[in-house]
């Protein structure tokens, strides 16, 4: 498969997926074998639907914009921002905050499918705007 066509499989998922809850295109676009790398996602299609899920649930306005994604051989990296506000409940009842924060991505293909998956959001600064990070008194 081309650089090209692992790009439009990346950007499906974002846009598919976690932007509009279209589940059923992670189990065109992922190996059913695929490894996660990420801390505390699921390395499953179905675990990893659901953990789409969960943020979704969360946080209904969800969103994630490729800011910009380059591809080279079997590989594909993203920068992202993602945002949303915490409407349904994230480490707790839901407070309304809000976030904006950057995620970085990176994807190894085979025949066109997410095989390998590494993900590095900015937890610390989703903590923070949400206000779930400890205070000191």
């Amino acid at each position: 498969m081309s650089t090209t066509q692992n790009q439009t499989t990346f950007r499906q998922v974002i846009t598919e997926a976690f932007n509009k809850g279209n589940y059923a295109v992670l189990y065109s676009c992922f190996n059913a074998d695929f490894i996660e790398h990420q801390f505390g996602l699921h390395p499953t299609i179905e675990g990893f639907k659901g953990d789409i899920q969960y943020l979704r649930t969360a946080f209904p306005n969800l969103t994630l914009t490729i800011e910009d994604m380059v591809a080279d051989g079997d590989k594909v990296w993203a920068h992202m921002t993602a945002r949303g506000t915490n409407q349904g409940g994230f480490m707790g009842p839901p407070n309304g905050k809000s976030f904006e924060a950057t995620v970085f991505d990176m994807c190894r293909f085979e025949d066109g499918k997410i095989v390998e998956h590494w993900g590095s959001p900015d937890r610390f600064a989703i903590l923070s705007q949400l206000e779930l990070l400890p205070t000191k008194h």
